[in-house]
């Protein structure tokens, strides 16, 4: 299987001048190649692919052409903000030596071209939210070209391209013909949360691709879609990966869609859907290529099957950190199993099956629990736009081997997260579940809920009782009563709530046409739940999670004296499970609110704190000395503590990252 890799970047910030030589004034200035210019590009995609016969950038369709050419709109006086080191050995580079570069600003935000580098925008199709939403392309993302990777690349799997070269792609970098109304420029807020998440996503060990740099160039943004545009400052996302190409690339050939009557640009154009599928298999998956070189059907067939394996394996491994994508459109789903194009993204806190990260997803069909059944259905859409070079009763044989594969892969990883390592029986599927259903009755946090199981010992035999402070570790993680009372606010006026129940009555077809029937039981279950946890006083929100603890946990125990059957060293066997817990769990996550004071220090003009949220993000398995608190705070007092019990009421500022929420962050709104 060839490697899959990441894609990654940096935020921008100023230098000034061109380098001279010491010593050679009398001789005038002598122009040396830098690191960046010295990077050399060999451009496979637009060589082997067709390209778009107009430069024009004004937004237009684009037929019979998988690029378009573009020029990368200049800002004014960009200036790093914060380097990814372990993105630039990708490109064989060192940050310093790139931070250093006069011009490096320059090159990395658009406003100089990079020797070898030809910008172009790629066209893409996509359906967004179920529905076909005809072209889309690269609205505001500029392919740079294709540098050649270093002859040792660094260690890891991630850090491996399977065609030898990393794609580098600014976002935010002005218009091109896909922009539709836009502006083609990237905001600072978007682009912390693009740049700290992909870096996370790295860390945590998942197959990832973007960053970001930063520019001062004014844009309007109309945050909350109220009709009150604000200045904000903009930004250019520099992002690599071994490819961008995704499913909605092979949607441009779909024809008119009977939904939405629209068609993608180049339907009928079979020849160069071929050219297409024949450049990502040879480039991308050379093994495929060359076990069905004599066989197109089979050779498509295993290309499929490699492709949908892949996506299931990676969402497999967004459920079990509790990472929600947000926007699971085709267009946003990469052709090499990466997570790509970070929007109104999140790592659930509380657990919560139903959590919608993006404010703008009221169908919650993007939730955390119905990723895994989006991502299948993308994959069918992707099966529909290969066809007929790949014939659709291959392709639904392939996508029945999606459920077991993402099945196989999801238990693996609970295993390891519950220290599980020697055994594999049947019924931790129900052990799994069971913990899934206590944590959601207690509100308890998602990823430290996992790490304070690592606290609960081997017991000697099934029968102990096990350790009182062990249990209480985990009671802590609960959710407060004001807590799981405002989880359970209604999200609907109640009139509003009520016509629409009277609607459900009187015309069940309009009912249907106009409002989700699933919303609707989810808000009726929430105005329930709320009004059981008004005659609840906390000590008996208490003792009920208590119960349910103290019953989840002896089935948990119980399981791990199973693991020590016929084991002499319990110790050791002890140390074991809880190293591979703690490599498996993270201790940092980025939860919303940490990104949010990043995001707001620097809209100030302050970027230590994404600097410090980055450091942290490299190391997210283990608490590092001195960097358990955000900047400012550590620095004033580092001594002081919070308790999990204060963290509601605590300022912005004061909560250590591993900390749960404070309440503010439920209050997020990112669309």
């Amino acid at each position: 299987m060839a490697a899959v890799s990441l894609c990654r970047s940096w935020i921008s910030r100023p230098v000034s001048s061109l380098a001279s030589r010491p010593g050679m004034d009398t001789m005038g200035p002598v122009i040396t190649r830098s690191a960046l210019e010295s990077l050399t590009f060999d451009n496979q995609a637009l060589q082997r692919l067709p390209l778009d016969g107009s430069e024009e950038p004004s937004q237009r369709t684009v037929r019979g052409a998988c690029f378009s050419r573009v020029r990368p709109q200049p800002v004014a006086n960009p200036r790093f903000v914060a380097v990814s080191g372990p993105a630039l050995a990708l490109l064989g580079l060192d940050a310093e030596t790139v931070m250093r570069d006069p011009r490096g600003p320059e090159y990395l935000s658009g406003s100089r071209i990079l020797p070898g580098s030809e910008p172009a925008a790629h066209c893409y199709c996509g359906h967004q939210f179920g529905n076909f939403a005809g072209q889309l392309g690269d609205g505001a993302a500029c392919y740079l070209g294709e540098v050649q990777a270093p002859a040792r690349p660094p260690p890891g799997e991630l850090a491996t391209s399977p065609c030898g070269r990393w794609e580098i792609q600014l976002k935010g970098a002005g218009l091109t013909p896909y922009s539709r109304q836009a502006d083609g420029r990237k905001v600072l807020r978007s682009s912390i949360r693009e740049f700290l998440c992909s870096e996370a996503m790295f860390h945590l060990g998942i197959p990832t691709a973007p960053g970001s740099s930063s520019p001062r160039t004014p844009v309007l943004r109309d945050v909350f879609y109220s009709g009150e545009p604000r200045s904000e400052r903009s930004t250019v996302v520099l992002r690599i990966a071994p490819s961008f190409i995704r499913f909605g690339s092979f949607e441009i050939f779909k024809p008119e869609d009977e939904l939405t009557g629209r068609q993608g640009p180049s339907v009928g154009r079979n020849d160069i859907r071929i050219q297409l599928l024949d450049y990502i298999i040879d480039t991308f998956y050379p093994e495929i290529q060359q076990a069905h070189a004599q066989d197109r059907v089979e050779r498509n067939s295993a290309f499929f099957r490699e492709v949908t394996l892949r996506t299931a394996r990676l969402v497999a491994q967004w459920q079990c950190v509790g990472f929600c994508h947000g926007v699971l459109n085709t267009d946003n789903m990469s052709i090499l199993g990466l997570t790509v194009d970070y929007g109104p993204f999140g790592f659930m806190d509380r657990f919560d099956p139903d959590y919608v990260c993006n404010a703008s997803d009221s169908g919650g069909r993007y939730s955390y629990s119905a990723q895994p059944e989006v991502c299948r259905w993308n994959l069918g859409k992707l099966a529909e736009a290969l066809a007929p070079e790949l014939p659709p009763e291959r392709a639904q044989a392939v996508l029945e081997e999606f459920g077991p594969e993402f099945n196989l892969h999801y238990l693996s990883i609970m295993r390891r997260k519950l220290g599980l390592l020697r055994k594999e029986l049947p019924e931790d599927k129900q052990l799994i579940t069971l913990l899934l259903e206590t944590m959601h009755s207690t509100g308890a946090d998602f990823s430290n809920t996992f790490r304070a199981l690592s606290r609960v010992s081997i017991p000697s035999c099934a029968t102990e009782s096990g350790d009182s402070e062990e249990s209480e570790g985990v009671l802590q993680q609960c959710a407060s009563l004001g807590e799981l009372r405002a989880a359970h606010r209604p999200g609907m006026d109640p009139r509003e709530l009520s016509m629409i129940l009277t609607l459900a009555q009187s015309n069940p077809r309009l009912f249907q046409f106009l409002s989700s029937k699933k919303g609707v039981s989810k808000e009726l279950e929430r105005i329930e739940k709320l009004s059981e946890l008004q005659e609840v006083t906390e000590a008996e929100l208490r003792e009920r999670h208590c119960t349910l603890w103290t019953e989840w946990l002896h089935k948990y125990r119980a399981r791990l004296a199973q693991e020590a059957e016929g084991v002499s060293d319990i110790e050791a066997l002890e140390a074991e499970r809880v190293k591979v817990m703690n490599s498996t769990n993270p201790w940092f996550i980025l939860r919303n609110y940490i990104a949010q004071n990043a995001i707001e220090a620097a809209e100030s003009g302050d970027y230590s704190e994404v600097n410090r949220v980055l450091k942290v993000l490299e190391s997210p398995y283990s608490e590092q000395a001195g960097l358990h608190r955000p900047g400012s705070v550590h620095q004033a007092d580092s001594s002081e503590e919070e308790s999990s019990a204060d963290s509601a009421s605590a300022p912005r500022s004061c909560l250590p990252y591993d900390s749960k929420p404070p309440a503010w962050a439920s209050e997020l709104a990112v669309t």
